[in-house]
């Protein structure tokens, strides 16, 4: 750049209070739903119970917040709209453990400095002697008596009429309404004590009424993300320390291809925090098919001490003083919630139904449909007391279990026909057993197996079972991938704290050297006792050089530069410990993988119930090492919509 084209100096002078407000309101006010926000923030710090938010032109035009909570002094009208002005906190003890939605008092005066604001408010008469409400112009700064109940309405015309370049990059009005729709949600989802209503044009658009008491949080998650997330998740509870984590967990089966499901707050304030985010996560990492995202809704209970709000102008980011405690917490509350196998929850909700809704079965029944008459075939219903409840020997299950490890080496083709292990229910009243052995006595109707009687199986692919609620099909050797998985995982130890003695590694006869960051440097050095058990072995040649001397055995054909940079940059941005964990599990699910039952060998129906009865006591066992489900559940009114009966 020339002389000539230099810029001329200009002096150092402070701006002008409006452009101020104007510069604060761009990190402040992004959108309608910005201000939405910040307004609910402040009905609900303000002690409201019903909020109510009208909108025209999806908010540009007009933004109204009516609440019922504690009011404006008329005298702290004026102060309420200027900057930095708030209630909330008054030294840095208040602002290190603040509990309010807002405290930096900019959002007022942001929003007024870009649109035409009215603030309306009463406090009660019965405790502060105010007989009237007060409206106070925020353009010209009048103050007037006005009609209104107890409480604040705050009024928003004209958003960005001051910056009309801003208001060039807004939406559409739907695009608008719905981003105002998603804040308030937001809100609602943390706080089921109070009521929400959204108005658009004069119409009623949302509306979420209060549920009081404990179950009001799950009513609540049900009317904002509907009945079936609550169908398709599982409950959280988890008590760590000085965190209470609660919530719901969506299934594996619900996974979304979007994370548009996932809310996350801390002491009821909505974030996005990759800590938690990644926490979460973590904790679908055996159990998620894919790039799938999970579904939950996590309500995070800490010490205010312990957490900074203060770090984002929309303080939709916090920071934690422990992250790391933080990350185990979420991991092992959803872990701990997923880890019990749905099945039996299944058939207990099942069996409530089916008490319920019974009703006298036809007189002439099917054989197809006996399970509604508790029993398997016309013989049995004519003679109950040849029957009695099987005696389930444990040992011989285990001993049935332990033969799948067996090497078989006769195969059946999937065209041959196998040994006939399915009954013949049209022309026989008694199941007909494998290779002659003892016919397998028949399950009572008490029986409390949720994964049923293994009746036959698919192709040496699937097992089909028979239980209360219908038919149960089983991809046998996912099942049993999992199974095995899970035992090699137990004899780690509870905590799969490591191998002994690592991961085996292999030195390499001419290290491979690259030039590395500092931030990979660094990390090489601080985590050696990490990098050990994983089978490697990376050591700085200079300040910008690093080799890699030993990698693990079973990838010492792949390329030791491109490893060493993946780990190292895992672990810079992740606990060492889950790195190792999260390493020594895929070790683990390519060897359980390799020794589980394969496709196509025929077993024995003692086998399969041995499969049955082990998939209902073992961990996660409704999804394989992949994240594909292990089983499926076709009840008795999904047959007969099958097939059109009762139509």
């Amino acid at each position: 750049m020339t002389a000539q084209n230099a810029p001329a100096r200009r002096p150092i002078r402070e701006l002008p209070d409006e452009l101020i407000s104007q510069i604060a309101a761009g990190e402040v006010v992004e959108r309608p739903a910005s201000v939405v926000r910040e307004l609910v923030d402040n009905a609900l710090d303000a002690g409201a119970q019903n909020i109510t938010l009208r909108l025209l032109g999806g908010g540009t035009r007009l933004i109204s917040v009516e609440d019922d909570g504690g009011g404006i002094a008329p005298e702290e009208l004026a102060t309420a709209l200027k900057r930095h002005a708030t209630s909330k906190i008054g030294n840095l003890d208040e602002l290190e453990s603040v509990m309010t939605m807002g405290f930096r008092g900019e959002a007022l005066a942001a929003i007024n400095s870009v649109s035409e604001l009215t603030l309306i408010s009463r406090m009660d008469g019965r405790t502060d002697g105010q007989s009237s409400a007060f409206a106070l112009d925020g353009r010209t700064g009048e103050v007037r008596p006005a009609p209104r109940a107890v409480g604040t309405t705050v009024e928003v015309k004209e958003l960005f009429f001051s910056t009309p370049a801003r208001r060039k990059f807004l939406k559409s009005d739907s695009t608008e309404l719905a981003h105002c729709i998603e804040a308030v949600r937001r809100h609602a989802l943390a706080r089921p004590d109070v009521s929400f209503a959204i108005w658009h044009e004069g119409k009623l658009v949302e509306q979420w009424r209060v549920h009081p008491g404990p179950a009001g949080l799950e009513q609540r998650l049900a009317d904002v993300l509907g009945n079936d997330f609550v169908a398709q998740s599982v409950a959280v509870d988890f008590h760590i320390g000085p965190m209470h984590i609660v919530g719901r967990a969506g299934t594996p089966d619900a996974a979304r291809s979007r994370p548009d499901h996932q809310f996350a707050y801390v002491n009821g304030r909505f974030v996005r925090d990759k800590v938690v985010m990644h926490g979460a996560r973590s904790a679908y990492e055996d159990v998620l098919h894919g790039h799938k995202q999970p579904a939950y809704a996590l309500f995070i209970q800490i010490d205010p001490t312990l957490v900074d709000v203060n770090v984002h102008p929309t303080k939709i980011e916090v920071r934690f003083r422990d992250s790391r405690q933080v990350h185990q917490a979420v991991r092992h509350a959803i872990e701990q919630a997923l880890a019990a196998p749905r099945s039996q929850a299944l058939a207990d909700a099942a069996a409530s139904e089916l008490t319920l809704q019974a009703s006298p079965a036809p007189k002439a029944l099917p054989e197809s449909a006996s399970w509604r008459q508790g029993s398997i075939g016309l013989s049995e219903r004519a003679e109950p007391a040849r029957f009695e409840r099987p005696r389930v020997d444990a040992d011989r299950a285990m001993q049935d279990l332990k033969a799948l490890w067996t090497p078989q080496a006769t195969v059946w083709p999937a065209q041959e026909s196998a040994p006939d292990t399915a009954p013949d229910r049209g022309a026989c009243n008694e199941p007909a057993s494998p290779s002659g052995a003892a016919p397998t006595p028949q399950l009572p109707p008490e029986t409390t197996w949720p994964l049923g009687r293994a009746i036959a199986q698919l192709h040496g692919v699937y097992i089909l079972a028979e239980n209360a609620q219908g038919l149960v099909v089983v991809d046998m050797h996912a099942a049993h991938e999992r199974i095995v998985y899970e035992k090699l995982k137990q004899q780690l130890g509870p905590q799969n704290d490591g191998f002994a003695g690592g991961i085996a590694s292999q030195p390499l006869l001419i290290p491979a050297t690259f030039a590395a960051t500092p931030t990979e440097v660094a990390t090489a050095e601080s985590c050696t006792d990490a990098l050990s058990q994983l089978g490697l072995e990376i050591s700085p040649l200079s300040a910008k050089t690093l080799a890699v001397r030993a990698v693990p055995t079973s990838l010492a054909q792949g390329d030791a530069v491109e490893l060493a940079r993946s780990v190292l940059a895992e672990l810079a941005q992740h606990d060492a410990s889950t790195v190792v964990q999260r390493a020594q599990n895929e070790i683990l699910a390519t060897m359980a993988c390799h020794g589980a039952v394969r496709a196509n060998r025929q077993l024995t129906l003692p086998e399969m119930n041995a499969l049955l009865r082990q998939m209902e006591e073992t961990e996660r066992s409704d999804q394989c090492n992949h994240g594909r489900p292990t089983w499926r559940q076709m009840t008795m009114r999904d047959l007969d919509a099958l097939f059109l009966r009762g139509r």
